[in-house]
């Protein structure tokens, strides 16, 4: 353990920005900070926002890498708060909010709506096409599928392969890692009775599949270190040997 004499001074730059003040336009602020031992930028933010200046705007819930609510841009690198130890990074530190997404304030964006849209537009829920008995009990699955779909239910929706993607700089309707995913993971469902036909006519075109360049931004940054490309690869294989054909992006 560090004594005193020998902690870190931090220097925290922060983009500071709220689009419903006019007032406040965008610039860069520095807080100093103390470092302490296992110390994350979840725990430098609150000290921050108790001691020193209490307008600063972040999100944060559950404090242990499962809820997603506070990615941000950390060194230009997208990532979670509360997962990303102080001891790692240098002693000057800059924080961003997440880019494609609206800015609330700050280092707080909604990726909730951008969330709500893709899921609206690809429809990602179980279509089973049936009446839900609940006195029935659903067919078994076997243990290994379940495996399957559960690697794949681990998406957190943090937006960090949205921040990290290129396409998703430029393609404004782009469903990216997060979408493709959610596809990926209803076609290995038994309970969701749609055909390969109706899956790659949400995702079929530049918007989907066809628009991943493979830079592998969200393959890298994923904090939940999910096979996102594996599965883009793997939808795409699968619709060009089906000969299937997604709806035109115009």
């Amino acid at each position: 353990m560090n004594t005193k004499a020998e902690r870190r001074q931090l220097q925290i730059h922060v983009l500071r920005y709220n689009p419903q003040d006019p007032d406040s336009p965008p610039r860069m602020q520095t807080y100093e900070i103390e470092e302490a031992d296992n110390m994350t930028l979840f725990m430098v933010l609150t000290d921050i926002g108790e001691h020193q200046d209490a307008s600063l705007q972040f999100d944060f819930v559950c404090r242990a890498g499962i809820c997603g609510s506070c990615s941000m841009l950390i060194n230009g690198r997208p990532g979670l708060a509360c997962r990303t130890l102080t001891k790692n990074l240098g002693e000057k530190i800059t924080l961003a909010p997440l880019p494609t997404f609206e800015l609330i304030a700050d280092l707080s964006v909604n990726t909730g709506k951008w969330m709500r849209a893709m899921s609206e537009r690809l429809e990602t829920w179980c279509h089973n096409g049936d009446v839900v008995d609940l006195n029935k009990l659903e067919p078994r699955m076997e243990p290994e599928l379940a495996e399957q779909i559960y690697e794949l239910e681990r998406c957190i929706e943090c937006g960090c392969c949205i921040a990290a993607c290129g396409t998703a700089q430029m393609k404004e309707k782009f469903t990216g890692a997060v979408g493709l995913n959610k596809i990926a993971r209803f076609r290995l469902d038994p309970r969701d009775h749609r055909s390969d036909a109706d899956y790659y006519e949400f995702i079929g075109d530049d918007d989907g599949i066809f628009g991943c360049m493979s830079l592998l931004g969200c393959n890298d940054l994923c904090p939940k270190d999910l096979p996102l490309q594996t599965q883009i690869a793997f939808l795409r294989r699968k619709m060009l040997l089906t000969g299937l054909k997604g709806n035109s992006s115009g």
